[in-house]
Order: structure tokens, then sequence, then C-alpha cells
């Protein structure tokens, strides 16, 4: 049988990791090439002895650096992990050290709002800081590298308002350009939705507050325009007429998403009508799947559970990856989770204000701050694929989320948005059953991308052997015929 060794490679995916000498211990927060590992033989060591080891592990070497002290590229075979790997080699006597490929980039696109660089904001890049988990966020500030702008898109907030002269979301808020306003007041019925609550500012914020302007937090988004747009009142109250006349509002004035951070256990016939025309348009509707620690499979909440395509239903996640506390969920209902525990943000008190204030231990938590983190999500997706519709725009963000142990039967995905796969998914290769003539190979990724498979005998010299574009599931499958006894395959995309 012809033996085929699959290895990913492509420079616009990868991400930051510091350069290393030398590795005296694995470290836990940075990332690292899944598939190898690399060591260096102890010096004067008898080579057949470190071959055999290799033999005994299942591992291979596949290139080997002759400047760099005849240090190895080592395969880490079906079943074993790097850690793991690693320290193996390391206790075996043979090497002088070995450790993981790790990743790196040229550098990487940070904001400098103060509760992102002194960590409140793990939701976007979580390090373990407060008890976390490291990783445990949505990959903003590698996805950052590839976008940080939706300026183009409209996002409309149906909530209690938002504060548009505040600081950190003046800049981003949408304008009206026949009155000069910045949404709409259902309760009054004019272009003044000031937020006298807090809820839609603090929501505001978590999907796009200004970000890299030195001030407060930032959002998802840096750059999109938020319209705001009042169906709650200052209790957080509304009712199904005024949600309906901002859905209409955002419907006529151009919204590509609506974030909906509220919900209710009635079922609305002519709410319901409504976000049928909202989809008829393209536009994406973001639920929030309420805050009742039910499953709503069972006890239906809406919007979240009208069933509507165009619904993207939010369960909310903890820094730990847990599903929150006061979560609701469902297997059937609710399309992912996203980060909504431990929220800092933009509050409505004055144009500096934020909350919870320093020095409160107030837990700021829910589906509503999740939502806003998957509607910012979105409008960055909208800007890198303008040419997609709501569904495939949806399939993309379901296609990239990370599946979570916590969220298994939870939700449809089973897991937590990832921003960075969502605006650059991965390519994965994998080989299929083969005989002794052909290998057939599956690629993997997002949907609707244009992919170019290369072959390499030797890892150095590469040769584009096939183009395809994946279909809507995100894959295809290409089959080799090439009789070289070792090849290796690496797949380039675009977008």
């Amino acid at each position: 049988m012809q033996r085929v060794t699959l290895i990913f490679c492509a420079a616009s995916l990868l991400w930051l990791s510091p350069l290393r000498i030398m590795a005296a211990s694995l470290d836990p927060l940075a990332r690292y090439r899944t598939d190898q590992i690399l060591i260096q033989p102890r010096t004067g060591l008898d080579v057949s002895l470190l071959a055999q080891f290799h033999a005994a592990r299942g591992t291979k070497v596949v290139q080997t650096f002759a400047h760099a002290g005849g240090s190895q590229v080592i395969t880490v075979p079906a079943g074993e992990t790097v850690p793991g790997l690693v320290a193996k080699y390391q206790q075996s006597g043979l090497v002088d050290f070995a450790e993981p490929d790790y990743l790196v980039q040229a550098a990487a696109t940070l904001p400098n709002d103060p509760a992102f660089t002194n960590g409140t904001l793990w939701a976007l890049n979580n390090y373990g800081q407060s008890g976390g988990t490291p990783r445990a966020d949505m990959d903003a500030v590698d996805a950052w590298d590839v976008l940080t702008s939706a300026s183009n898109i409209v996002v409309a907030v149906l909530d209690t308002g938002i504060r548009a002269t505040h600081q950190d979301l003046a800049a981003n808020m949408w304008v009206n350009p026949h009155d000069g306003g910045n949404g709409f007041n259902a309760f009054t019925g004019t272009n003044n939705p000031a937020d006298d609550s807090g809820h839609g500012t603090l929501v505001a914020g978590v999907l796009g507050a200004v970000g890299n302007n030195g001030m407060g937090v930032t959002g998802v988004a840096w750059r999109v325009q938020m319209m705001a747009a009042k169906c709650l009142d200052k209790n957080g109250n509304g009712s199904d007429a005024t949600v309906i006349s901002c859905l209409e509002y955002a419907l006529t004035n151009g919204a590509r998403i609506m974030n909906l951070s509220l919900d209710t256990t009635t079922v609305s016939l002519t709410l319901s009508n409504a976000l049928v025309a909202a989809r008829a348009a393209g536009i994406i509707i973001v639920a929030s799947a309420g805050n009742n620690a039910v499953n709503v499979d069972v006890s239906p909440h809406y919007p979240a559970c009208y069933g509507i395509d165009n619904i993207v239903s939010v369960a909310y996640t903890t820094r730990t990856d847990a599903l929150g506390q006061f979560s609701d969920y469902g297997a059937t209902n609710v399309t992912l989770a996203a980060p909504g525990d431990q929220i800092y943000s933009t509050f409505a008190s004055a144009d500096n204000g934020y909350y919870p204030p320093s020095g409160l231990a107030i837990n700021i938590a829910g589906t509503s701050f999740a939502a806003g983190y998957v509607s910012g999500a979105l409008a960055l997706m909208l800007a890198k694929y303008p040419a997609e519709n709501y569904q495939q725009i949806i399939q993309r963000l379901l296609n990239a989320t990370d599946p979570l142990p916590a969220l298994k039967g939870k939700c449809r995905t089973g897991g937590r948005l990832n921003l960075r796969k969502a605006l650059n998914p991965d390519i994965r290769l994998a080989p299929l059953t083969a005989d002794n003539s052909v290998v057939p190979v599956q690629l993997a990724t997002g949907p609707n991308r244009l992919c170019i498979i290369q072959a390499s005998t030797n890892l150095t010299s590469w040769t584009p052997v096939y183009t395809n574009t994946t279909g809507t599931n995100g894959t295809f499958i290409f089959t080799n015929t090439t009789t070289a006894a070792k090849l290796f395959f690496r797949g380039t995309a675009t977008p």
C-alpha cells in the first residue's frame, strides 16, 4: 500500500507563540502543531539507538536539520499527544531536548484598551487569569489578525436603548441619514433611543465598543455601526408590539443583524411573522437563550425557540468553559454558546461609565452578553464574506465552534464560539480508504472556500496538484494517483 503522510501548512493561519532556542518544559499557554514535535539527538549518540526508539514509539523522522545540530522533526502517532510524546523523548536519555513545534507569527493585533490589556476581558483573551482556564475564550486575538472592522455592517440592538454619546460607543453608532438620529424609540415613536436602564449599553459594549482607542473596553468588532432600537423600558420590560416596531425600523433602515437579548415564554404569531419577514430580507437574528437554567426544548423561550432558520440562539459559558449557572440550554433550540460570565462593559450612567464599578464584587452574567459577542462575530463575518447569504454565514459560524464537554447535548453544535475559525477556518487533510494505486484524501475547512492541494516528496519543493472549492459542508475529496513512494500534502485556501 502506498504510504501517505499528510501535513498542514498555511502561512496565513499561523498565530502568536514565543520563539525559543530550548524548551525545558512545555508552556501550557503556547500553541503548537499537534502532528509533530522537534527533538535534538544527544551529542555523540549512536543513531541506531534513536532509530530503535522511534520504531518502538511508532514515530517517524520526516525532516532533519543538518545546520541545527541534526535536530529532527518527529511525527506524533495516532493515540499520542504532543505533551506525552515530548515527555517520553525527554525521559529516554537519547535526546538533549524535545519540544513541541510551536506556532509563530510576525506580530499579533492587540488593542490598547485598558480592560483588555489588564485581562478583565477574559472572553476575548483568556490566559488563565482570575482562575480561568487558558484558551476558554472566543480566540479573538488570532481572529483580529484577520479582521477587526465591520464598519460597513449595521447591527440593530433591540434592547433598552444605547447611550450614544458614550466615549467608547459614539464612533460606532449608526446615524440615520434622514434625521441624524441613532435609532428608534418604540415607546415614544421618536429617534431618541436613550438608555434609561443600562442593559442595552452593556450589550453594545460587548458587541462593538471602539477597539484600540486607549479607553475602557473593546468590543468583538472594533468598528461597526450599531443601531439603537429601544423596545424595553427602564425596568427591562416591553411587549411584542414594541419589539415588532423596532424590528420593522431595523429592517427598513438597512440592518444586517438584529441582536435580541430578551425573551418570553409566550408565542406570538405576529412576532414570528415579523421574524420571517426579516428572514426574507436576509437578516440574521441573534437571540439570547434566556437565564432560567431550563431546557428550552421542554420549556420554550422566545424568540430563541421560533425555529426559523435565520435565528441564532445563544447560551453562555464561564471563564472555565462551563455552561453558565443560569443559562438556558437545549439540544435542538439553542444553536451555540459564547462567553457571558463576569462581564465588564460600557454603562449608561455617564459618557465614561463602565460596569461593574472598580472594587465592587458584582458578577454581571447572562445570555444577553453571549448574544452580543455572537452578533459582533457575525458582523465581522459579513464583512469578511460579503457575497454570502445569511444561511452560509450561519453555517460558517456553526462549523467554527469549539466542542466542549460541558455543552454536549446542551446546544445543537455542542460548542462555543471560536471567532478565529469563523474568519479563517483551519484546513484539515485526512486519508480515506486506499488501495495500491489510489489514495483518496479528504480536505475539510469552511464552506465555499477555494482550496489548493500541493504535494511534495521532500517537504521543501511543493507542486500544486489539485484545486477545488469546498461545498456547503466545507469538504471535498481529492484522489491521488501519483506513484511516488513517499508523498506529502498540504492545503491552502482563500479567502
